[in-house]
């Protein structure tokens, strides 16, 4: 195979130098491949105007040099860093955590690091700090991890000039969102039980203020109305076990309740322990419903039906938004709503026959 005049590209099996004893850099990766220094630029930010063959040689002397492009080579090529920033609220939870996990993954493989800010705070003055602190970094732009509303409310103030993309929290300003169907979520963990044959479903909601917590609560009342069904009141939990536990004891002193949808895996897992203590068998006496699909769902006694989020595909998505908002591409390249899906174990029956 040979290069055209054109990439200034060498022809194959060119004799290659040595450049042991000091650290390459652009020049000798052009040199060896053949190719002028812009030409390796062009491929370190994946130009489309480079030939295949062309890219080839210079990736190709760049693993035989051992050659690791600079960020500060980057930037000055393509006007990038090619560093995103994420911020995150209440990341030690399994949601958020395993969203940044795939945010991560997907920023590497697109050649990008990412620095990630954790707050416990969600004012302002808080958030503009952040952004602030990413864009003095040199951040391409921004991914909020922000369940909140009032996170979204600091956000929307902030009047950020990075490009911005949030994560379960509309702006209301046209800033491009991702978010996981939970609305979709709680009216099949509803109806799954309805369909059992349970006369109502109690439910453990999230705190206030979380918009998946409310967009749950929601769905949830909804699809109790639209069967007729005695709406309860609902019961509001923090998302730790301990508040499901302590929630789920008084549901487990009253006979009448036989199905329970908590609002993520936690609070039921709290539930699951009241109902033991109190003699209530799970499922021939108490249905129970999580959401999330932690890892641990499937392992506990009995295996939990749970409504599956794919954080991983949610982390990517939102990273490929953005990407394509640096890009310029238009719209986005996959639907900003992940589905969800309703998993059935062992925690669910049909309901008990009336005493």
């Amino acid at each position: 195979m040979t290069r055209s005049a054109t990439d200034g590209a060498a022809p194959k099996g060119r004799s290659r130098r040595n450049f042991a004893g000091s650290r390459p850099v652009m020049d000798d990766v052009a040199r060896l491949a053949g190719v002028s220094k812009q030409t390796v630029s062009r491929v370190l930010n994946d130009n489309p105007a480079v030939r295949a063959e062309t890219r080839e040689a210079v990736l190709d002397a760049m693993r035989s040099l051992g050659y690791r492009p600079s960020r500060s080579a980057r930037s000055l090529a393509s006007g990038r860093t090619r560093m995103l920033g994420v911020i995150s609220f209440d990341a030690a939870r399994y949601g958020p955590a395993s969203t940044l996990t795939a945010i991560n993954t997907a920023a590497q493989e697109a050649g990008y690091l990412v620095s990630s800010i954790a707050l416990d705070t969600a004012g302002k003055d808080t958030v503009v700090r952040a952004v602030d602190r990413l864009s003095a970094e040199g951040a391409d732009g921004v991914i909020a991890i922000a369940p909140q509303r009032r996170v979204g409310r600091a956000l929307a103030e902030a009047r950020l000039d990075t490009p911005l993309v949030t994560l379960d929290n509309a702006l209301g300003d046209g800033t491009p969102m991702v978010s996981a169907d939970s609305r979709a979520g709680a009216r099949a963990a509803t109806a799954h039980l309805l369909g059992l044959g349970h006369a109502t479903v109690w439910h453990i909601a999230g705190p206030t203020g979380w918009t998946s917590a409310e967009q749950r609560l929601a769905s949830w009342r909804e699809t109790l109305e639209a069967a007729g069904a005695e709406v309860p009141e609902p019961l509001l939990g923090d998302w730790s076990a301990d508040s499901g536990y302590a929630l789920g004891r008084g549901l487990a002193r009253r006979p009448e309740v036989t199905a329970v949808f908590a609002s993520n895996d936690q609070m039921a897992l709290g539930v699951l322990r009241a109902c033991h203590e109190a003699g209530r068998r799970v499922p021939d006496e108490v249905s129970v419903v999580g959401y999330d699909d932690i890892p641990e769902a499937a392992h506990l006694l009995p295996p939990l039906t749970t409504v599956r989020t794919d954080f991983t595909e949610l982390g990517t998505r939102s990273l490929r938004l953005l990407l394509d908002r640096l890009d310029g591409t238009g719209g986005p390249r996959t639907d900003p709503v992940v589905p969800v899906r309703l998993v059935v174990r062992d925690s669910t029956a049909p309901a008990p026959a009336p005493r």
